[in-house]
């Protein structure tokens, strides 16, 4: 069994049986095809199986390339045209290193890197021109997602087709220098929110773009299903590293792009057998890895490991020795092959037996220091990427040997440190030049001049031409203007603003807002709720029947709750995505939705309603990047607070989803208390979305509490939109009690209280949203230090005119109330959720935290009664408070 591909060589007991078991194969392929063989093979390892022979097919095949020499369809243009796109190759990996050390030279603090795109500039440039295909009048376009630490190279041929100046790549990494200069500036990795006119993914943070990918592919087939989208054979393509698909999020979605057929997604996996401090596997094969996973998870697998130049060696490698030495020689290894020159290679690796050392002397030492891996022979690229695009039935991955720092020679080419490889010396850049036959003077080399070809030269005119046959430039953003009107809030509302004390919880209320919604004829085709699990628990069982729940198959089966007016519905025009137990597919599939008024023109608008707890702290990093591509949409935390989800306790307890909110600028962050405080921030927020067209995102919490609802007050909307309005006006009140969501109840009770007992009249505010309060008074106070207009933060403009303390409580962390203290007139005291959660009921947990009507009016009393211990004690006596109990945060 060798040590890194896991294939079994046994000792062959009966040559003569065996060549004759070959033979009969090799008839049926000549007579039948393959086909038939498959066929054959399948029952025999099934009946094998039936007899009790315990085998299985090897999980990895041998460690070469999956398309043989035969099956390689010609170069497009020949030999000449391949050479061509080699010099073109040549320039972008030039100006994508000068663009990076340049930086370095001039701010050493600056970053960047090298060696990534070095080893994935041939896969790029296949696919740049012959396989990725632009958006254009009639085509939609084809759907890339980049390597992030290739951006320089991206940005490389960005500069050769004109879309990029040689000053916009002087600023590489120094954005905020270039707009004061009044030029783009090019950031560190795909970045929308910076390049919205460039990027359309992004993919920095290791992990998000395979998982996105996928999801893009699957909600690309949904719209298709759906008939809100022509299908127009439109791939997904992903290039992505080795060492990135180690993050759980890289793997967490392959078995739904094979369930699903996604014959539309392709997998590039850039191998350079690196990460950034060594081997991915260096006791191993990272490809046969990578091809178990994939294959078992059902895609079709393309391994791309070496170049025209091995062909002739396998040829000659009549009794498999060759075969049988990479097959063992793990990764770190051939690490060290690839740092080292002819001669090493011909004493450490062809030197390995009699077979290799046969085939070795077959070659000199500079012939082996040429031999290429199969990600640098654009001839092998174009056979997997054909064989790829035309596969049908099944995602597919091409793993795409290189070598990382390809072509930096001594300076870093696969050497440990080649990932932070920033900087080269005068030798390396003149031996970098000479390797890639690039017309550059030693002063221009040694000065890192940009060289971009005159116009009329053989490789800009091939260049330009190759995109003009593939519909255009790459990458580009183009969100259009496309604009969606928004139903009356009346016509999916009213029930909100005229509840006239009917009981229901925020989270019915959101379900049946959304419920109207779907049934608006014109609108209600481009909602899409989302929800991982628990869609009965939150109460939208009514709509699988409604709108079903999407299934590229449609329903193959009789459900068990068929005789059920909410049986589970599933449809291939389905509108619900049901994603399962994956928070992470579930916002991906958001993302995919809540961008595809760029991605595909279409303005989509996504719902995903999830456990509150399961957000931000548990995908924080998706929902980022989904803030980074410009996403649209509605982020609905349910049973949501730290006291409303009563026994569940700790990991279900969410006390901070609103501070991780809070630090997305693009977010809008609401906690209401009333269906119609809900409804009017909905409604809002769909018309600022689907209407107005802003780059924004809403998050919006509701609970599982229900209780009567009040109808909506007039002249309640701008307050309830700017973050406070008031429910209880008291001109001379002793006290005023801010609070939001599930706690503004407990705030009205503990005004009883005081009124009751103290003869104190209190005033109650609900506040819809402490961040955007907050917000609103940094941005206010700014304004007032730089000279401003004259401008007073919403916060204090209310409650500005009384001395009476201010108590402001919420089911969150006292953080988040704390946010407005800066902004409050009067002295300010906060209550929250500081602590750890606990399982009990909501009544006990309110007084564990502190936040019950009791506590809220023992803290207005404290204010009220500063320094009086008597009045105290007898206050907490009467309140039923125990002062003794210990604080939540430290228990």
């Amino acid at each position: 069994m060798s040590s890194a591909s896991g294939i079994a060589r046994n000792i062959d007991i009966d040559a003569q049986e065996t060549q004759e078991w070959l033979d009969a194969l090799q008839s049926v392929l000549a007579e039948a095809g393959p086909e038939r063989a498959r066929y054959l093979l399948s029952r025999l390892s099934a009946s094998a199986r039936s007899w009790g022979v315990d085998w299985r097919d090897a999980r990895v095949t041998p460690y070469v390339n999956t398309i043989r020499v035969d099956q390689e369809p010609s170069f497009p243009g020949g030999a000449d045209a391949q050479a061509l796109e080699e010099r073109i190759a040549g320039i972008m990996r030039w100006n994508a290193l000068a663009m990076v050390v340049r930086a370095n030279r001039a701010h050493g603090e600056l970053g960047g890197h090298i060696a990534s795109f070095a080893s994935a500039a041939d896969l790029f440039e296949v696919g740049f021109n012959h396989f990725f295909r632009a958006k254009s009048d009639d085509f939609a376009g084809d759907i890339v997602y980049f390597q992030p630490h290739s951006a320089p190279g991206i940005y490389a041929r960005a500069f050769l087709e004109g879309a990029l100046q040689e000053q916009d790549l002087t600023y590489y990494r120094r954005e905020i220098e270039a707009k004061r200069v009044g030029r783009q500036g090019l950031s560190s990795y795909p970045h929308p929110w910076l390049m919205p006119d460039f990027w359309q993914f992004p993919t920095g943070s290791m992990g998000i773009g395979p998982i996105n990918a996928i999801y893009q592919a699957r909600f690309l087939r949904y719209l298709e299903h759906r008939g809100l989208l022509q299908d127009q054979g439109r791939r997904v393509w992903g290039v992505f590293g080795d060492g990135e698909m180690d993050e759980p999020e890289s793997l967490a979605a392959l078995s739904l792009a094979a369930r699903e057929k996604l014959d539309n997604m392709i997998f590039v996996v850039n191998c350079n057998l690196q990460r950034l401090d060594g081997p991915v596997r260096g006791n191993g094969h990272i490809v046969d890895e990578l091809e178990t996973l994939f294959a078992g998870a059902g895609w079709n697998v393309i391994k791309l490991l070496w170049g025209s130049d091995w062909d002739p060696l396998f040829a000659r490698d009549t009794g498999g020795e060759l075969v049988e030495a990479l097959n063992r020689t793990v990764d770190g290894q051939l690490q060290t092959f690839a740092a080292n020159d002819g001669a090493f290679n011909r004493e450490h690796f062809f030197g390995q037996n009699a077979g290799t050392r046969a085939i070795g002397a077959t070659l000199t030492d500079e012939e082996i220091n040429r031999l290429r891996r199969g990600g640098h022979d654009m001839k092998k690229i174009f056979a997997a990427y054909q064989a790829a695009a035309q596969h049908r039935g099944q995602p597919t991955v091409i793993l795409a040997q290189t070598k990382k720092g390809y072509g930096m020679g001594a300076a870093g080419e696969g050497k440990m440190t080649t990932h932070q490889q920033k900087k080269l010396d005068e030798i390396s850049l003149l031996q970098f030049r000479d390797r890639f036959k690039l017309p550059l003077s030693d002063e221009q080399c040694t000065s890192l001049s940009f060289f971009r070809p005159a116009d009329d030269s053989a490789e800009m005119q091939h260049l330009h031409a190759r995109r003009a046959a593939l519909g255009g430039y790459m990458p580009r953003r183009q969100p259009g203007d496309v604009r969606r009107a928004v139903p009356s809030i009346e016509a999916h509302a009213r029930f909100a603003l005229e509840a006239d004390g009917k009981e229901m919880s925020s989270t019915m209320a959101l379900v049946r807002q959304l419920g109207n919604l779907l049934k608006d004829p014109e609108f209600g085709r481009y909602v899409v709720p989302i929800v991982a699990d628990e869609a009965r628990t939150f109460g939208m069982a009514n709509l699988f029947r409604q709108v079903g729940i999407y299934s590229s198959q449609g329903q193959l089966y009789e459900p068990e709750d068929i005789g059920s007016i909410l049986y589970y519905r599933e449809a291939k025009d389905g509108q619900i995505l049901e994603e399962g137990i994956t928070e992470a597919g579930a916002i991906s599939s958001w993302t995919a939705a809540a961008t595809a008024y760029s991605v595909h023109g279409t303005p989509m608008l996504p719902f995903y309603i999830y456990y509150s707890m399961f957000g931000f702290q548990r995908i924080g990093d998706l929902i980022w990047a989904a803030a980074d591509q410009r996403a649209r949409g509605f982020l609905i935390g349910a049973t949501s607070g730290r006291t409303t989800l009563g026994g569940e306790g700790l990991q279900h307890q969410d006390g901070t989803s609103h501070l991780a909110a809070a630090t997305i600028p693009n977010c809008v962050a609401y906690d209401p208390a009333y269906a119609y405080e809900l409804a009017v921030i909905v409604d809002e927020g769909m018309r600022r979305m689907m209407e107005r067209g802003e780059d924004v995102f809403y998050y919006v919490t509701v609970t599982n509490e229900n209780e009567a609802q009040p109808s909506l007050p007039a002249d309640a909307r701008e307050g309830i939109l700017r973050g406070m309005h008031c429910l209880q006006a008291r001109p001379d009140a002793a006290v005023r009690l801010l609070a939001a969501g599930p706690i503004l109840k407990e705030a009205l009770a503990a005004a009883q209280l005081l009124r009751q007992h103290w003869q104190l009249d209190s005033e109650v505010w609900s506040v819809t949203s402490f961040t955007e309060l907050a917000r609103d008074g940094v941005a206010a106070q700014r304004q007032q230090r730089l000279g401003g207009q004259a401008s007073v933060p919403y916060v204090t403009s209310q409650l500005q005119g009384s001395n009476a303390p201010v108590i402001a409580v919420s089911d969150y962390v006292r953080t988040l109330t704390e946010g407005i203290r800066a902004f409050v007139p009067a002295s300010f005291v906060t209550l929250g959720t500081d602590g750890f959660g606990r399982s009990d009921t909501r009544v006990n947990l309110r007084d564990f935290f502190e936040i019950d009507a009791r506590w809220i009016a023992y803290t207005a009393l404290t204010e009220l009664f500063a320094g009086d211990h008597a009045r105290l004690a007898a206050a907490a006596a009467t309140l039923g408070i125990d002062t003794g109990k210990p604080f939540s945060l430290t228990v």
